[in-house]
């Protein structure tokens, strides 16, 4: 299977303007997700895919290869407008706000077409305590006996009636993996109600009626949310001995 990654990076951002381009240790962020991918064997290739002219110039400036799209409803929809001609079996979806994605986390998602029936995959992790379980901007994900989403949301799932103890809770990594006439196939489907009541693209796929396979990984990357996570990511990767020129 030919394997490419698509970034999709766009400047506007309500809590966060700007995000792919803040600097991390002298360089834009969106070059250390780049990096971090392209560093993985697997992927062929890796794309970022932006709506703004400020991030298209500053990923060739560092050599990358970023693609112009148009207005986007969502990620997934950006990364198929962005690859739609290229030549590739499946594409990994990653967030540009990523720098330190791991490549266990990667090959945890890839790991998912083993089974050939698959055609969009995601990662979950569990979750331990009770801040995570209860806050809202964490998604959660309840899964089926074949390891298929039965769904997605932002509160607290599944409900706990009785508070047994043996009750797993599983945080949902937003990275996703399509095979590529899936990707075509999910773009043509209207937002979906549960889609745009939570803000989680992934339901348009459950409500027409689609699986998708749900990996459990055992690691996690640390992503840029808000201005103040930048200092974090910067201390994390002057540990691991990166470059700040």
């Amino acid at each position: 299977m030919k394997i490419i990654c698509c970034i999709p990076a766009r400047y506007e951002s309500s809590r966060f303007p700007g995000k792919p381009l803040a600097s991390i240790l002298g360089r834009p962020m969106i070059y250390w997700v780049c990096k971090a991918m392209s560093q993985i064997p697997e992927v062929s290739r890796t794309y970022v895919a932006t709506d703004d002219e400020r991030i298209f110039k500053v990923v060739n400036e560092f050599g990358g290869n970023a693609i112009m799209t148009g207005e986007c409803s969502c990620g997934s929809e950006r990364v198929y407008e962005a690859c739609k001609d290229l030549d590739f079996d499946i594409v990994l979806n990653i967030q540009g706000d990523e720098p330190m994605m791991r490549k266990e986390i990667v090959m945890d998602l890839i790991s998912a077409f083993n089974d050939p029936d698959v055609y969009i995959a995601t990662l979950k992790k569990q979750l331990h305590t009770e801040n995570e379980i209860n806050n809202p901007n964490i998604a959660k994900v309840i899964t089926d006996k074949n390891q298929n989403a039965i769904y997605f949301s932002r509160s607290t799932i599944p409900y706990n009636r009785d508070k047994t103890p043996d009750v797993v809770y599983y945080k949902h990594i937003g990275v996703y993996a399509y095979k590529k006439d899936f990707l075509a196939k999910f773009v043509q489907m209207p937002r979906s109600l549960l889609e745009v009541a939570e803000e989680l693209e992934q339901l348009r796929a459950i409500e027409n009626g689609y699986d998708i396979r749900v990996i459990e990984t055992q690691y996690e990357s640390i992503g840029v949310d808000l201005p103040e996570h930048i200092s974090l990511v910067e201390q994390h990767m002057k540990g691991l001995g990166e470059p700040n020129d």
